[in-house]
C-alpha cells in the first residue's frame, strides 16, 4: 500500500479510537482552545459500537473533565446502593464480608453504566466544542516523517481484493497528519503495538498481562432485580485451572450484567475460557437469579492486567499512547475507565502547552510525568501487587496478602516491594501432554449457549470479499506447531469460534480463520504461544456493534 498516492489532511491533533481516553483528550483539547484543529478517527460503524466494559464508573474522571456533566445529561443513572463479594463452591457460596477491605474497594458514589452510552454522549460533548469525529474509519497504517517520528496516520481504506492487493473498487483512503498523534485503540491496539515495538517503550518494565472478559446482557424476572446491586465472585468454576472471577451488575429496565474474567496467564492449553462462563451461570446462586430471564446481547473483550509496572513509555517522537494502550486498569477494583479519561485529559493539556509554545512531532514527556506521578500513578501503585500475587501463589494466599498490601500502600509502604510478573501470557501456556484435558457440560440453549449462537446477538458484521483482518506469520505453524504441541488452543481462547481445526477423512488437519465472526478481542494477538497470529483492523464499520455494553 506504501506506493499509492493518498490525499492528506492537516491537523493539529490525530485521535485514533472514539473511547473514554480520546474522547476525554479531544474534549479537553478544545476546552483549552478552540481554534485547535482535532479529529477523532473510530473503527467501529459508530462511536459505541465497539466499546465494551463492566461497567462499574468511578466518577472522578468525569468529575475533572465536565465537572457540571449531571446537568449535561450524562448516562450515569444508577448509583451503586450495595457492594457483595462472594466466593463460590460449585454447590453454594460464602459471603467475603466487606469490612476488612480497604477503603478503596468501596464502590460508594459510583455508578453502573454502559460505557459505549458514556461514550456516545463523550461525542456528542465533544462535537459540540468542534471536534471532528469519524466513524467507521479503521486507521491501518501510521505515517512517519523524515526523521522517524510519527506524524499520522492512514484511515479509511476500502475495497480491497482477497489477497490485500489493489483492485477496481479499492478506495485508498487518505493520510491524516498530526503535530502530534494520540493512540487511544483500547487493549493491544495494532497501532499502539507497532509504536512500542519500534521505539522499544517496553524495555526496562514487565511485561503486559492480560485478561478475557465476557459479557451478556439479561432481561430478568423484576422481582429478582435490584437497581444499583455489584456483586463480584471468585472461585468456581475456575478453581485451581486459572485465575479471574466473574461481576454481575443490576442496571435500570431489570436488566442485569452478567460478565466473566479469565486471566490470560494460564498454563492448561485444554481451558476453554468461553465454557468457562456459560458453565459459571449454572451456579446456584446465578441460574436462580437468570431463571425465567433472557440475554439479549453478548460481547467479548480483553483487558490489560499488568498494572503500574506493565506500563510501557507513554512517548515517542510525535505520539503519545492513551488509556488502555497503555494499561492502566486497577485490576483489584476491576475498573479503568477513569484512569482512560484522565490520560486523555493529561495528554491533552500537554500537548496544548507543547503548540502553544510552537513545538510539534517531539515526545510530550510532560504527559508522561502526570500519568506516572499523579492520580493515574498513585491509583495503580497501591495495588500493583495484587496480580503478580495472585498469578504467583494462587487465589486464596492473594486474597489475604493483596489485601494487606494494599492496607500498607494506603500508608505509604509495601512489605513486598514492586512484585514482577516474569512471563508474558503466550509464554505462560503449557504443553498438552502435561496437562488434563477438561470435560465441559453442553449449552443447555436457557443459561448457557454455543459461542457461534452468542456471537449473532453481538451484531457482528465483516463484509467477507476483503482480505482477513487476523494475520499468520506462517500459515504452517498452526498444524505443524500448535495443534501437536499445545492441542491448537486458538480453538478454545478465542471467544467467538474464529479458529478451528477442520479434520476431513484421509486428509491432513486444515486451519480455517472464520474472521466473519472476530468481536476484535485481541485474546489470539495475546495468547498464541508462539505469537504467529497478528490481529489488524479490519475495513472501516466492521465488527461488532455493540447496544448498551
Amino acid at each position: 500500500m506504501a506506493e499509492i498516492e493518498r490525499e492528506a489532511m492537516e491537523y493539529d491533533v490525530v485521535i485514533v479510537g472514539a473511547g473514554p481516553a480520546g474522547l476525554s483528550a479531544a474534549i479537553r483539547l478544545k476546552q483549552l482552545d478552540a481554534d485547535l484543529n482535532v479529529v477523532v478517527l473510530e473503527k467501529g460503524s459508530e462511536v459505541g459500537a465497539h466499546i465494551l466494559s463492566g461497567a462499574v464508573l468511578d466518577p472522578c474522571g468525569l468529575d475533572a473533565l465536565i465537572p457540571d456533566w449531571k446537568e449535561k445529561g450524562a448516562p450515569l443513572n444508577v448509583p451503586v446502593r450495595e457492594d457483595n463479594f462472594y466466593m463460590l463452591g460449585e454447590a453454594g457460596q460464602i459471603r467475603i464480608p466487606n469490612w476488612p477491605m480497604p477503603p478503596l474497594m468501596d464502590n460508594h458514589g459510583n455508578y453502573i453504566v454502559s460505557m459505549g452510552n458514556v461514550c456516545r454522549w463523550m461525542a456528542e460533548q465533544a462535537e459540540e466544542l468542534g471536534v471532528e469525529i469519524f466513524p467507521g474509519m479503521s486507521c491501518s497504517e501510521l505515517v512517519y516523517d523524515e526523521n522517524g517520528g510519527v506524524k499520522g496516520v492512514v484511515a479509511g481504506v476500502f475495497g480491497l481484493e482477497p489477497d490485500g492487493s489493489i483492485g477496481p473498487n479499492t478506495e485508498p483512503g487518505m493520510e491524516l497528519h498530526g503535530k502530534y498523534v494520540f493512540l487511544s485503540e483500547g487493549v493491544r491496539g495494532s497501532l499502539a503495538k507497532e509504536v512500542i515495538a519500534k521505539y522499544d517503550l517496553q524495555k526496562g518494565k514487565e511485561p503486559q498481562k492480560f485478561g478475557l472478559g465476557m459479557k451478556e446482557i439479561w432481561e430478568i424476572d423484576p422481582a429478582k432485580h435490584k437497581e444499583g446491586s455489584v456483586t463480584h465472585t471468585m472461585g468456581w468454576p475456575l478453581g485451581s485451572n486459572a485465575g479471574g472471577g466473574s461481576f454481575i451488575y443490576h442496571l435500570d429496565n431489570n436488566q442485569v450484567y452478567v460478565g466473566f474474567v479469565v486471566h490470560l496467564n494460564y498454563q492448561n492449553p485444554h481451558l476453554f475460557p468461553y465454557m468457562e462462563f456459560q458453565r459459571f451461570k449454572h451456579h446456584p446462586m446465578v441460574a436462580e437469579l437468570l431463571k425465567g430471564g433472557k440475554r439479549v446481547a453478548y460481547g467479548a473483550r480483553a483487558i490489560s492486567e499488568g498494572g503500574y509496572q506493565s506500563m510501557p513509555k507513554m512517548v515517542a517522537p510525535g505520539v503519545a499512547l492513551l488509556g488502555c494502550s497503555v494499561g492502566m486498569v486497577n485490576v483489584p477494583r476491576i475498573k479503568g475507565n477513569h484512569n482512560a479519561m484522565l490520560s486523555g485529559k493529561a495528554a491533552a493539556e500537554a500537548a496544548h502547552e507543547a503548540i502553544k509554545a510552537g513545538r510539534a512531532s517531539d515526545e510530550l514527556t510532560a504527559y508522561e510525568t502526570e500519568v506516572r506521578e499523579g492520580a493515574i500513578g498513585q491509583d495503580l501503585k497501591k495495588v500493583r501487587n495484587v496480580k503478580p500475587m495472585w498469578s504467583k501463589w494462587g487465589l486464596t494466599a492473594s486474597l489475604a496478602l493483596g489485601g494487606l498490601d494494599m492496607w500498607t500502600n494506603t500508608m505509604g509502604f509495601s512489605l513486598f516491594g514492586t512484585m514482577g510478573h516474569g512471563k508474558t501470557d503466550a509464554q505462560a501456556t503449557g504443553e498438552a501432554s502435561k496437562f488434563k484435558t477438561i470435560d465441559y457440560p453442553k449449552p443447555d440453549g436457557k443459561l448457557s449457549f454455543d459461542r457461534l449462537t452468542n456471537v449473532s446477538f453481538s451484531m457482528t458484521n465483516h463484509e467477507e470479499s476483503q482480505p482477513a483482518h487476523l494475520k499468520l506469520k506462517d500459515p504452517e505453524v498452526p498444524v505443524k506447531v500448535n495443534l501437536p504441541k499445545y492441542a491448537g488452543p486458538s480453538a478454545r481462547y478465542c471467544p467467538a469460534g474464529v479458529y478451528e481445526f477442520v479434520t476431513e477423512e484421509g486428509q491432513e488437519p486444515k486451519f480455517v480463520i472464520n474472521f466473519q465472526n472476530c468481536v476484535h478481542c485481541k485474546t489470539c494477538d495475546i495468547k498464541d504461544p508462539v505469537q504467529n497470529i497478528v490481529w489488524t483492523v479490519p475495513q472501516g464499520g466492521d465488527g461488532p456493534n455493540y447496544p448498551n455494553m
